[in-house]
Order: structure tokens, then C-alpha cells, then sequence
């Protein structure tokens, strides 16, 4: 049936682009992070969609039968915090086959890399360093077939009605979903010295790279869903040992054969103090437990920063010796070209982790923070770790915590922004029983950026004593007044939903909402 509809959309005006010519291997200035492109008539196509009862069967444990007895079926995504239309994006086979291309045709398209900026470890062996992303080739389509898809994920709208620079946003990013993943391929890259890089206020005292320049190919070739992933040993050729120095070395990375593989690496000593950020709603504003507002500031809407927080980053990476700072977002890997460019554009430059693509549906999305979050924990086994992200994400407020029990000694603060306390429009109830048995001294819960100004995060201070945190260890933030309060605490906390008013509607309208998108698909 989807395929029908795929076809219907999709076949007209279908043409192949001409093969890419291997440029040659000069380095450009400085590679960061290849910018979206500007396009008019990228591709698209249509998911495999699944029987959504798959994806939405329930809520997990006290939230589900709390919303049960409230009388509403919430989707798990509402409760979980995660966007539906950030779920099971199509497959190369989908693409192809919706399109109705043959080889041929897909063989003359030209090859492209999204290179997202990895971490390195050092090890007796010398450095090995985390290449990480997906190769994939994008078919061309009408400009107007383009805007009838794009016209499917956004609410209340059309990319006719929006301003000329959110519909180029909103195009670019739904061709950036339907893509033709490409499996079986070798990947070359170049690693040269780099520049630092991020927004003004520096990068944790990270530097120029004295060594490293080489070319080395990938070991393996690309997964079915066209990404690699893996640490690889790299050449020292001058770079400083990872045990003989506290500075964060950066390198850029240029993948070979495109112009559009380009990032940047961070060399990260054995020992120091990493902090690992989520984005959405705590770098910038998305508001994803409002569908309307979480679609328009995802897919058409500039990025924008969640008030002063850029300059509480700046003046942790100004005043924080060699601070590694470590970006890791949920959102799927094909669609975070914006979030990398926002961030460099924006605060410190850092490494970057996002959802690879065989974490596809709502069930796997819960589990890939933890995934990723252990491999870095891991990777560097005598660091120091901040912890930062909101309170709508129930996978954060049960992999923060457990973090702190897998891994003792290595989670020295953890600061959540309670969004439901802040914002009016969360209506996410959110679970603190993970925090029971850890130190009250080592989290908080807060309200706006500046509750973090004047901590010594450095050495340890986690909790500014002027924000009330009335923690009560199970489900808060519930509607009219249902969860359980400290008795001991007599003003508005940070860890406590404020309002007492709950408008059921905006959960209905939330999954009805996301029903309706998907029916659509």
C-alpha cells in the first residue's frame, strides 16, 4: 500500500545526476563540518511503515498505568520524550524501489559522505580514533514533489506558506531522510592538523594538532544501512602522546573521493574532565512535547539557543583547562548535519555521538543514549564525566543515574533542566527514582542557565544550594497535584512540576496528531 502511495509522489520528474569525478586530493582550508546543501530538487521517498500499534503498544511501568488511569493511550514516545517524526526513516531499498530507479541509474548519482567528528583514545599502542557516519547517494526530484513531502511532516502549515529560508530548511532536511544508503563500500580519508574549532570562547583549551597528517582507508566496508563505525589506529607522525599531555589535540578529516565527507576530530588525553550534552531543549529550543512547535523548530525554524546557555558553555570551555566537550543527540544520524553546524556555529567544538541507523524504531531509539554513553564511558576509563540534558527524555532519567552506579568514581555532576517546571506546554511526568541511593551533592535539577553560573564543576560542586530540589525518588511532575512532595520543602523547586492545571488535550492532541502524520506516510 505505501509503496502506491511512494510511487504516486514520488516517480514523476525522476532524473539521475551525473557520476562525480574524484577530485584531487587537496585539502581544503579547514574542514569542520560539510554544511547542508543548499538544495531545489533533492530526494525523497517513503518509509517502511510498520503497523504502528508496534511502535506505540504502551507506556513503560508507573507512567503507563498512570496515564491509563487518567483515561488516554499515550503513545510510549510521548512519555519517552522522543519525536515520532524522527522515527523509521526508509531504507536505500525503499528509496530505490519508490522511485523507480534501476542500478544504472543509482550507480550515476554521486557518492556522499555525512562524517560525523569522532573521539580518539590513546592507548601503549598509540592513538585510535573513532570514524564514524554513512555513505549514501541522493536521487534528484522536482522541487514541487519535494514540497509535497515535506508539506507531510509539517503541521498546520504548508513550505508554500513559509518564509523563503524555512522552506529551503524544511526541503533540505526531508530530502536529507530519503536517501540511498550504500552498503558494501570502502571509505578513504585524509587526517591533516587542524584549527580549533566552535563558537567564540574556545574549545576547553583544545589545540592545533602538531602531527597526524596521513591517509588511511576504513578497515570495513559499510554496514546494509550504509554506515561505518569503528575505532581505528592511526599514525602518530608527530601528534603528543595521550599520557604525556592534558591538551585535547584536534585533527581534520577529509574523506577522500567527495566534498562533502568533511569533519573534524578531537584527541582526547587519558585523563581530564568530559562533558557529554544533549541538545534539544537544554542547547536549543525545540520543544518537542509540543508536536506543532517541535515540528516547526526541527524541520523549518532557525536553530535557536535555549536562552544564555551558549555563554555558560563558553565560560566553562575559557575557564576549565583542556575540557572535552562531547555532543550526543538521539536524533538520527541523516538529519543532524543542522545540529552539528548550530552547535560549532554556536558553543565549544566537541565530538559528536547521534542515533546510527540501525537503531531505527521507538523501542531501540530508548536504548541507544545508554549504547553510546558506555562506549564513551569506556573509551576513557580514568576521565571525569558532566552529565547535562532536560527532564523530557525518560531514557536520560534512567541512563544518567546508571551511569553512576556502572561506572564508579567517573560521574562527577549532573545538572537536568526541568522543562515541565519552566515551560507551560510540557505535560511529561518524569521519573527520579533512579536518584535515590546516588549523592545528593553530585546532581540538580534547575530552572534556567544561570542556576549554573559560579559552580566549581571542576572540582566537583554540583548543587547551587539557592535552588530547592524537593527530589522525591518516583514519578513527579503528574497532573492535578498527584505527585508525591517532599514535606520537608516549602518553596517552588526545580525537581517539582509548578502548575497544578493539566490539559489532557495536549496529550491527546499529541498522539492523535502524530497518528495522523503517519497515516499520511
Amino acid at each position: 500500500m505505501f509503496n502506491s502511495l511512494w510511487l504516486t509522489l514520488l516517480l514523476p520528474i525522476v532524473s539521475s545526476s551525473p557520476a562525480l569525478t574524484e577530485p584531487a586530493a587537496t585539502l581544503q582550508q579547514h574542514a569542520l563540518i560539510t554544511p547542508s546543501p543548499s538544495l531545489w530538487d533533492p530526494t525523497r521517498t517513503y518509509k517502511r511503515r510498520r503497523d504502528i500499534g508496534s511502535d506505540i503498544s504502551g507506556l513503560a511501568g508507573d507512567v503507563n498505568s498512570i496515564l491509563s488511569a487518567l483515561g488516554s493511550d499515550i503513545p510510549s514516545y510521548v512519555a519517552s520524550g522522543i519525536p515520532n517524526f524522527f522515527q523509521d526513516f526508509p531504507t536505500g531499498s525503499d528509496v530505490q524501489s519508490s522511485l523507480g530507479l534501476n542500478d544504472s541509474q543509482v550507480s550515476a548519482l554521486p557518492t556522499q559522505v555525512l562524517n560525523i567528528p569522532g573521539y580518539a583514545n590513546y592507548t601503549n599502542q598509540g592513538w585510535n580514533l573513532r570514524f564514524h557516519g554513512n555513505v549514501f547517494k541522493q536521487p534528484n526530484i522536482s522541487e514541487s514533489k519535494l514540497d509535497d513531502l515535506a508539506n507531510v511532516f509539517l503541521v498546520g502549515t504548508s513550505v508554500q506558506d513559509l518564509p523563503p529560508s524555512q522552506a529551503s530548511q524544511a526541503r533540505n532536511l526531508t530530502a536529507e531522510i530519503f536517501v540511498l544508503q550504500q552498503k558494501d563500500e570502502n571509505v578513504t580519508f585524509s587526517l591533516a592538523p587542524a584549527p580549533t574549532a566552535g563558537a567564540t570562547g574556545g574549545d576547553g583549551g583544545a589545540i592545533e594538532a602538531p602531527g597526524g597528517a596521513q591517509i588511511l582507508k576504513f578497515p570495513t566496508e559499510t554496514t546494509d544501512e550504509g554506515d561505518f563505525d569503528d575505532f581505528v589506529q592511526i599514525q602518530s607522525n608527530g601528534l603528543l602522546a595521550g599520557n604525556a599531555t592534558d591538551h585535547v589535540q584536534v585533527l581534520d578529516v577529509y574523506t577522500q573521493g567527495t566534498d562533502t565527507g568533511n569533519a573534524t576530530a578531537w584527541l582526547v588525553p587519558d585523563k581530564g574532565l568530559t562533558i557529554i550534552s544533549d541538545i534539544d531543549d537544554i542547547l536549543r529550543v525545540t520543544k518537542i512535547y509540543e508536536p506543532k512547535e517541535g515540528i516547526l523548530n526541527s524541520f523549518a525554524r532557525p536553530f535557536t539557543p535555549w536562552m544564555n546557555m551558549p555563554d555558560i558553555y563558553a565560560n566553562w570551555s575559557a575557564s576549565i583547562p583542556d575540557f572535552h566537550f562531547h555532543y550526543l543527540t538521539t536524533t538520527p544520524e541523516q538529519v543532524t548535519r543542522n545540529y552539528m553546524d548550530f552547535i560549532y556555529k554556536t558553543y565549544p567544538g566537541g565530538s559528536f555521538d547521534t542515533r546510527p541507523l540501525n537503531f531505527s524504531n521507538v523501542e531501540e531509539t530508548l536504548k541507544v543514549r545508554k549504547v553510546l554513553l558506555e562506549k564513551v564511558f569506556q573509551t576513557f576509563p580514568q576521565r571525569k564525566f558532566i552529565l547535562i540534558a532536560d527532564t523530557s527524555n525518560s531514557d536520560v532519567m534512567t541512563d544518567y543515574p546508571a551511569m553512576v552506579t556502572e561506572f564508579p568514581g567517573q560521574v562527577q555532576c549532573i545538572f537536568l533542566r526541568n522543562t515541565s517546571a519552566t515551560d507551560s506546554g510540557d505535560r511529561f511526568p518524569y521519573d527520579t527514582s533512579g536518584f535515590k541511593n546516588i549523592n545528593q551533592q553530585s546532581y540538580m535539577f534547575f530552572l534556567v542557565p544561570d542556576d549554573l553560573t559560579h559552580l566549581d564543576i571542576a572540582n566537583g560542586q554540583c548543587l547551587n544550594t539557592t535552588i530547592q530540589q524537593n527530589v522525591t525518588f518516583s514519578i513527579q511532575g503528574l497532573p492535578f497535584g498527584l505527585s508525591k512532595n517532599n514535606s520537608n520543602s516549602t518553596t517552588k523547586s526545580a525537581a517539582v512540576h509548578s502548575q497544578n492545571t493539566w490539559n489532557l488535550w495536549s496529550w491527546c492532541g499529541w498522539a492523535m496528531l502524530s497518528l495522523g502524520v503517519w497515516a499520511a506516510l
